[in-house]
C-alpha cells in the first residue's frame, strides 16, 4: 500500500504541466533513460537487435506515457470495426500484472480465465471482443502462438506494445488521455517512456477525452470518447439499471485505472452523487479493500469488475463503456487511416 500511494503521488507530479521542484533531482536519471531508449530503438531499426515479422499485419495500440490511457476500449473498437469489414482479427497482450506474465508464459485467454493469471485487460478483451486473445511478455511469441492455434486470423491487434520493437508492425496508434504528456519529461522525472518526437513516426494519435495538449508531430489526431448508458449487475450481467434508479442511494465509486477521475467524471455527468475511491492501476482487490461500502452500493469500471466477481460484495453495479471516435480536423477517419496502411496504399 505504501508503494502504491507513493506511485500515485509521483503520478500526480508527473502530469502537471510544468516540472515540479520535487522532481528536479530526477532529471539526470531522465536524461540517462532518454539515451538508453534512443539507443535501443536505433539498434532495432538497424537490425542489430533482431525483430520478428509475422505473416499477417500487426496493429499496435500503445502509448508513450506510463499507466492506462484508454488503449483497451480503443482495441475493442478496432476489433469490432475490422470484423464488420470482413477481417478476422486476433488480439495479443502482455498480460500485465498476471501471474503468467511474471513467468513469461504464452497462453490463450478465455472468458472463464482467471484475471490473477492472465491480467485484467486481456480478460476483458476476451470477454468483449469475441476473437482469439493470447498473452505473453514476448508479444512476437504470443502472436506466433495465436496464429498457430487460429490460422484463420488475418490481422493482429496488440493491446499495448508501442515500445516492444521485437515485434514488427504495420500500424502504430499512440493513445493519450486528457492529461496529455504531463510535464513532457521522460521517466523518472516525467511520465514518458519515449520522447514526444516519437509521434512523428506513428500512424495516428488518439486523445481519450479530447482536449489534451499533445503535438501529434504530423500524424493525424483523433478525439476518442467513452460512452455508456446502462449499469450491469456484477453477479448477474442479465440485470441492468439506469442512473436514475441509483439516485438517492449511498453510492461508492471504485476505480483502479490509469486516471480514476475519468470514471468519476462519467458518473457525475449522469447526475449521481457518490464517494470516490481511487485505487492504483491493476489493483488486485480483496474484500477488506471495499469494506467501506458494506452498507451501500458499489459502482465500478469493467476493468475492476473482472477481478471482483465472487468476492461476496454488497450490491455492485458495473458501468460498461464503448469508444466513439471523431474524425480528424481534415475530415479523415481513424478507420480509413488504418485501412490505408493495412491495404498497402501507404508505405509500411
Amino acid at each position: 500500500m505504501i508503494r502504491a500511494n507513493f506511485l500515485q503521488s509521483l503520478s500526480r507530479l508527473w502530469f502537471r504541466e510544468r516540472l515540479s521542484p520535487p522532481l528536479l533531482p530526477l532529471l539526470p536519471f531522465s536524461w540517462l533513460f532518454r539515451g538508453l531508449a534512443a539507443t535501443r530503438r536505433f539498434l532495432y531499426r538497424r537490425g542489430i537487435l533482431p525483430s520478428v515479422s509475422l505473416p499477417v499485419p500487426v496493429i499496435v495500440v500503445g502509448n508513450l506515457t506510463v499507466g492506462g490511457s484508454g488503449k483497451t476500449p480503443l482495441a475493442l473498437w478496432l476489433v469490432e470495426r475490422l470484423r464488420e469489414l470482413g477481417w478476422r482479427p486476433g488480439v495479443i497482450s502482455r498480460g500485465y500484472a498476471g501471474a503468467g506474465e511474471e513467468r513469461g508464459a504464452i497462453e490463450p485467454v478465455f472468458a472463464a480465465s482467471d484475471a490473477a493469471r492472465v491480467g485484467d485487460e486481456p480478460l476483458l478483451l476476451a470477454r468483449k471482443s469475441g476473437v482469439p486473445v493470447f498473452v505473453g511478455r514476448d508479444r512476437a511469441a504470443a502472436g506466433k502462438a495465436l496464429l498457430a492455434a487460429h490460422p484463420e486470423c488475418d490481422v493482429l491487434v496488440s493491446d499495448d506494445g508501442l515500445q516492444h520493437y521485437r515485434l514488427r508492425r504495420r500500424v502504430e496508434i499512440a493513445v493519450f488521455d486528457r492529461r496529455g504528456a504531463g510535464n513532457g519529461r521522460l521517466l523518472p522525472a516525467g511520465p514518458l517512456r519515449e520522447p514526444l518526437g516519437r509521434l512523428a513516426g506513428v500512424t495516428a494519435v488518439v486523445i481519450n477525452g479530447g482536449g489534451a495538449r499533445v503535438n501529434p508531430g504530423g500524424a493525424p489526431c483523433f478525439a476518442m470518447y467513452l460512452a455508456g448508458r446502462d449499469f450491469v449487475a456484477l453477479e448477474d450481467p442479465r440485470k441492468t439499471c439506469l442512473a436514475a434508479e441509483l439516485r438517492g442511494k449511498s453510492l461508492h465509486a471504485v476505480a483502479g485505472i490509469g486516471d480514476p477521475s475519468r470514471f468519476f467524471s462519467q458518473l457525475a455527468g449522469l447526475g449521481l452523487e457518490f464517494s470516490r475511491h481511487a485505487f492504483p492501476d491493476h489493483q488486485v482487490y480483496r474484500v477488506e479493500d471495499l469494506a467501506f461500502a458494506r452498507d451501500g452500493v458499489l459502482l465500478m469500471t469493467e476493468k475492476d469488475a473482472v477481478k471482483c466477481a465472487g468476492l461476496g460484495l454488497p450490491e455492485t453495479w458495473v458501468f460498461p463503456v464503448e469508444a466513439r471516435i471523431d474524425d480528424a480536423a481534415d475530415g479523415s477517419s481513424l478507420l480509413d487511416t488504418i485501412l490505408e496502411k493495412l491495404n498497402g496504399r501507404t508505405p509500411a
